[in-house]
């Protein structure tokens, strides 16, 4: 099995939803999402492990896990969680492990198209939400780098039509050159 990274419990993931609990967690691909290349120093902390492979358009959801294909299935029939625009959602991350450089939240565009596979070009290429810690090098910086228990962070959705949107939760470690990703689809009221 594949070494955990974290994974998001609330709201809950589509991996948290679908997939076996012993699987949840351990969708994980190359640093720095949106970029497609690997190799990549983190222009914050150039001594992190550089990026491996991030997940390919199309795959972003199962992280090219073929165990977790089904996570990527374009269409709006996921289960959702209600929100409306300016409310600060809480998302919590449980079994986090490594030294974490930073969280990033991705929301889909407005006018995006659930009929396709999660791409790029469907996400806003910024962060809705960051989560930085800049302390390095990391192996000197464990303490701060490395949370202990959960992880919870308000992210203040934007003005969205109405509808099915999705928010793409990354984990990006600063002791390897992976991430974890979660997808969590919301149904803006």
């Amino acid at each position: 099995m594949s070494v955990r990274i974290a994974q998001v419990t609330v709201p809950p993931s589509r991996a948290a939803r679908h997939l076996d609990p012993a699987r949840t967690g351990a969708l994980k691909a190359g640093k720095f999402f949106p970029a497609t290349e690997r190799g990549l120093r983190d222009a914050v902390a150039p001594d992190d492990v550089i990026n491996q492979s991030p997940p390919a358009d199309g795959a972003i959801a199962s992280t090219g896990d073929p165990s977790a294909a089904r996570l990527d299935r374009p269409g709006s029939d996921w289960t959702k969680t209600d929100v409306r625009a300016g409310q600060r959602l809480d998302v919590v991350w449980n079994d986090v492990s490594g030294a974490v450089r930073r969280w990033n939240y991705f929301l889909t565009r407005s006018g995006w198209d659930p009929s396709l596979p999660l791409s790029r070009d469907q996400f806003e290429p910024d962060p809705v939400h960051r989560v930085e810690n800049t302390r390095q090098p990391y192996w000197l910086a464990t303490r701060e780098l490395v949370p202990e228990g959960s992880v919870t962070h308000a992210v203040e959705l934007p003005v969205r039509s109405a509808g099915h949107h999705v928010l793409l939760a990354v984990c990006e470690t600063a002791d390897t050159g992976n991430a974890a990703y979660e997808v969590i689809d919301l149904r803006y009221v």
